[in-house]
């Protein structure tokens, strides 16, 4: 596990006042450096406070993206035409996680609203390649979070983690639970994982798993009651 200190990304961030940087948005991964993810999610906040949050979500969402309302939807059709809300919502990753060949990853953290309310947040990455040179850009690929009574305790330090490649993950097949809806996207090395399940109630659990060199190990695991 490594930690990265949050102002150095967000120093780095803050001088960018058109939006974040070619070099942050289209880092292309060698290896795995969850800096990448980091630096695409704060791009993304950032994006969102200077441009507007739909028209952030909309300008970084892969093609095939998707969020939850609570009923899972493609990010893009749901988006299409909104109205960005005044003030957007912000937020700050503080944990990133990243599959073994770099091309995937994760990140969490905490949002807040300009009426008081928080919660948190978890994002699927995905380096989308635009050439046969592997020129491309991060795209987001899932995106939910949830409400919270009170604020997540804050970090000085983003914590990462990358899966291991030693060994072979294997994707497993799973069930879903009768009537739910449920999916589970792999990185292309399979060492990062992540499952979501959303019953007929609009309740739902998201999971991610990654590698650990033996067995993949969940390392987020979120659960969103129905909402009422």
């Amino acid at each position: 596990m490594k930690a990265y200190p949050a102002l150095l990304f967000v120093a780095a961030l803050g001088g960018c006042a058109a939006g974040p940087s070619p070099e942050f948005r289209n880092f292309q991964p060698k290896i795995a450096n969850p800096s990448a993810i980091i630096a695409a999610e704060i791009g993304f906040n950032q994006l969102a406070q200077e441009k507007g949050q739909w028209t952030a979500f909309r300008q970084t969402a892969a093609k095939d993206a998707m969020m939850f309302v609570p009923q899972p939807v493609s990010a893009l059709e749901h988006l299409k035409g909104r109205a960005d809300p005044a003030q957007s919502v912000k937020w700050q990753p503080s944990n990133a996680f990243m599959s073994c060949d770099g091309k995937t990853g994760v990140t969490t953290g905490a949002w807040q609203r300009g009426d008081g309310s928080v919660g948190y947040f978890t994002t699927v990455w995905q380096f989308v390649e635009t050439s046969a040179a592997g020129d491309g850009e991060w795209k987001w690929a899932l995106y939910h979070g949830d409400t919270l009574n009170a604020p997540r305790a804050s970090k000085e330090m983003i914590e990462t983690k990358v899966a291991s490649c030693k060994g072979s993950a294997s994707a497993s097949l799973v069930a879903p639970p009768e009537g739910a809806v449920m999916k589970t996207g792999y990185a292309r090395d399979q060492s990062l994982s992540y499952t979501w399940v959303v019953q007929p109630n609009g309740a739902r659990t998201v999971e991610v798993k990654l590698w650990n060199g033996t067995v993949s190990e969940a390392v987020i695991s979120d659960q969103v009651a129905a909402p009422n």
